[in-house]
């Protein structure tokens, strides 16, 4: 089968395209997919670079997929199934390839409403921000903001956030970035650091009870926003993987910080996570999500380039 390998890490001159990869074989309990439709991750690219110590080689990429199953239990073969998880192109090999084995409890029913590419698209970003607004506590009322809400996660957070009843403030970097902000967002842009503290005042005179970041570099602005009790919710960092952040303001506002790591959640758990997510989109409780550009397999590495590059969008490769 053909699959995107890599040997070494620290380059994405190490990922290739490799045509002869022995077709994988499901064992007792696990399932047989051929991959419709995988998605592309900035961890996928960080995977390949070198930033995961645990990842083992020679391996295939891709944490996302959508296909169908064509071995496996009988209840399964033939059904279209989604997933992501932990494990998946870092300890074993991914979904960047036309066939994937996984545990049987790995995978979750595909939602008719969904198509392959728009399913493989969800994995990752769906996922954290799940994890982000039911730990956030946002509910109905809630005063929320969300730090680069244009991107995958800033989107599938704002999108969650307004589903639950809450007030939702946009913040992206770029004019043209307002126009990706979820309808029924407030758009705004970040401007310096000032700019952003005094918006969001004019916007929530009690402060926000819930800041998002989902960039790693606004925290210390996100401190000045809350209002007492607030939350704020992290999924990234700088490279360096420290910033500064004003503690005192922080503890006397009584403030909570919230590390979302979507690595820490196995397939089953993810399965089980995509499940109730695709009841919110079958059920029309959250818009479905836009369709995302298709690679072809063959074309993968230019993929991978684009998205180091930046602006590529969210990407799927279709084998």
């Amino acid at each position: 089968m053909k699959a995107l390998q890599f040997a070494e890490t620290g380059s994405l001159d190490k990922l290739i395209l490799n045509e002869q990869v022995p077709e994988p074989v499901a064992g007792e309990g696990d399932v047989l997919i051929r991959i419709e439709a995988a998605g592309l991750n900035p961890s996928d690219l960080k995977n390949v670079l070198g930033r995961f110590p645990y990842t083992t080689v020679p391996r295939i990429p891709g944490r996302d997929f959508a296909g169908v199953v064509v071995a496996g239990p009988a209840a399964l073969e033939g059904k279209a199934v989604w997933g992501s998880g932990k494990g998946v192109g870092f300890t074993r090999d991914g979904s960047h390839a036309e066939y994937l084995v996984l545990p049987a409890d790995a995978v979750a029913i595909k939602p008719d409403c969904l198509s392959f590419a728009q399913a493989a698209s969800c994995g990752v970003p769906w996922i954290t921000a799940l994890e982000g607004v039911e730990r956030a506590g946002i509910r109905a009322g809630s005063r929320v903001v969300v730090i680069g809400a244009s991107g995958a996660v800033g989107q599938a957070m704002s999108l969650l956030a307004l589903a639950r009843g809450a007030t939702v403030l946009g913040a992206v970097r770029r004019d043209a970035q307002l126009a990706e902000v979820p309808a029924g967002c407030e758009g705004m842009l970040l401007g310096n650091p000032d700019d952003f503290v005094a918006r969001v005042g004019e916007r929530f005179d009690d402060g926000a009870e819930v800041v998002i970041d989902t960039t790693g570099f606004w925290l210390a602005p996100a401190v000045e926003v809350l209002g007492n009790g607030g939350r704020i919710v992290a999924i990234s960092a700088p490279a360096s993987g420290v910033t500064d952040m004003p503690i005192l303001g922080f503890y006397r506002r009584a403030a909570t910080l919230i590390g979302v790591n979507s690595l820490l959640h196995d397939s089953a758990t993810c399965a089980q996570m995509l499940e109730q997510l695709g009841r919110l989109f079958a059920g029309g409780d959250l818009p479905l999500p836009a369709s995302p550009r298709e690679w072809s397999l063959a074309d993968g590495v230019a993929a991978y380039r684009a998205l180091e590059a930046g602006g590529a969008g969210k990407i799927v490769f279709t084998p």
